[in-house]
């Protein structure tokens, strides 16, 4: 089925004024790209920023198209087929493979959670006092039982409120006041000078372009479909040419936030710690007190403010990741429609994942190590997911006539083994 001659799930916005029609456009694409900025990456790109300059902030060129490609082919393959990623590798994929991305996407994103919540606390006690351990747990708990009891609706609604905390980052960028004909300079590509640039090089795309963010964005055009209604499978197949229209600007825009913020902790870390000799950060809470002195009161209030608010973007869609990925890989029912008794292990993965992460904050697990090891897995699972979601995009039956072009097909072909590069120069460095 053409796009231009699929059903149409959604009549509404055509003759909408621009202004009104981009922010209805602005949905799971939004969520998925300003979930990628949590408080493990900005503790990446603080660490960019303070130990190599300006000299990464070019990276971000890179990273957009290469994210921007990957999530509007996964946001694709969900609404054509009417179902996750997950559901669709089972037609491709032995299981047992499919059993071993599922408990990699746990454990990275368990260990993802343990860092964000980490750097949640830090950032809590710094601004209020609170005992580090107890509010680690609030917020666990606390994400868990909302992400369990509200619907998908109040959810994606507040998630997406939550992406405005982003631009607390670009904010602070314009408080130190950037030499921009410097900037400009800096963004011309220049080839890693040395192995520890090629790490931070690895640790950058790693934490960008991350599996847990395939399966959610998949999963989530799913979830919007089944809100307008559209409860069977058959009714959620094939897209009309404006609803993939729509979604590209959404996910084309929420990449672009994304990256935009990863730039602007880059430079705003740059300007501050790297030119006054901090260059050994380790974490969220170290930049945020260092750029008190160096920047002012302003800039660490946003810096540590911005810390909190994308975690509590972050987490659920961490979480809520790995539950879409078993579910759809064994058959559970799933949904965030659905009440707890309705879809008992599909939850019980949230409540676990989470949990999991709060824990490793009381078994005193290091979180740049444990940022680490997350990476790792992320580096290794990563391009696996990419080459199979590219076969999907590929395979005109499983698109039901509707695959991805081809130039996208070779642009996350090209990403997917940038990332191989990638996890192999990990493995070696």
């Amino acid at each position: 089925m053409k796009e231009g001659t699929a059903k149409k799930k959604n009549s509404d916005g055509e003759n909408k004024g621009p202004v009104r029609r981009f922010l209805r456009c602005l949905g799971p694409g939004l969520v998925t790209g300003a979930a990628d900025d949590d408080p493990s990456g900005i503790a990446t790109y603080s660490m960019a920023g303070a130990k190599f300059g300006h000299s990464m902030l070019w990276t971000a060129l890179l990273t957009w198209p290469l994210m921007a490609c990957t999530q509007f082919m996964c946001a694709r393959i969900g609404m054509v087929t009417g179902v996750g990623i997950s559901e669709v590798f089972r037609k491709k994929f032995p299981r047992w493979l499919l059993g071993l991305m599922c408990l990699g996407l746990l454990a990275a994103n368990a260990i993802n959670i343990g860092a964000d919540l980490s750097g949640m606390a830090d950032a809590a006690q710094m601004l209020f006092g609170l005992d580090s351990k107890v509010s680690s747990t609030l917020f666990g708990v606390g994400i868990a039982a909302a992400t369990v009891l509200f619907k998908y609706r109040r959810i994606a609604d507040t998630l997406k409120w939550l992406a405005l905390v982003l631009f607390t980052y670009i904010v602070t960028a314009f408080l130190v006041s950037p030499d921009w004909a410097e900037v400009g300079r800096a963004l011309v590509p220049k080839w890693p000078a040395h192995s520890e640039q090629w790490s931070m090089l690895v640790a950058i795309l790693g934490t960008t372009i991350s599996p847990y963010l395939f399966v959610w964005q998949a999963s989530q055009e799913v979830e919007e479909m089944k809100a307008n209604g559209q409860t069977t499978r058959k009714e959620r197949e094939n897209a009309t040419a404006l609803e993939l229209r729509d979604r590209k600007v959404d996910v084309g825009f929420g990449t672009l936030v994304s990256n935009l913020v990863m730039f602007f902790i880059i430079l705003v870390t740059s300007l501050t710690l790297n030119r006054h000799g901090l260059t050994e950060i380790e974490s969220t809470k170290q930049a945020a007190e260092a750029l008190k002195p160096l920047a002012g009161n302003a800039a660490y209030l946003l810096f540590s403010v911005g810390v909190i608010g994308t975690g509590l973007l972050a987490i659920p869609t961490l979480a809520g990741s790995a539950a879409y990925a078993f579910a759809e890989t064994f058959r559970w029912k799933q949904g965030l429609d659905l009440k707890p008794t309705q879809a008992r292990a599909f939850y019980a993965i949230i409540v676990a994942s989470t949990l999991l992460g709060v824990s490793l904050n009381f078994l005193g697990v290091n979180p740049i190590k444990a940022l680490f090891w997350s990476a790792v897995v992320n580096g290794v699972l990563a391009p696996f997911m990419m080459t199979g979601i590219v076969l999907v995009a590929a395979d005109r039956k499983l698109m039901k006539g509707q695959p991805s072009s081809r130039l996208s097909l070779a642009i996350v072909s090209l990403t997917s083994l940038v990332m191989f590069a990638a996890a192999a120069s990990l493995a070696v460095l």
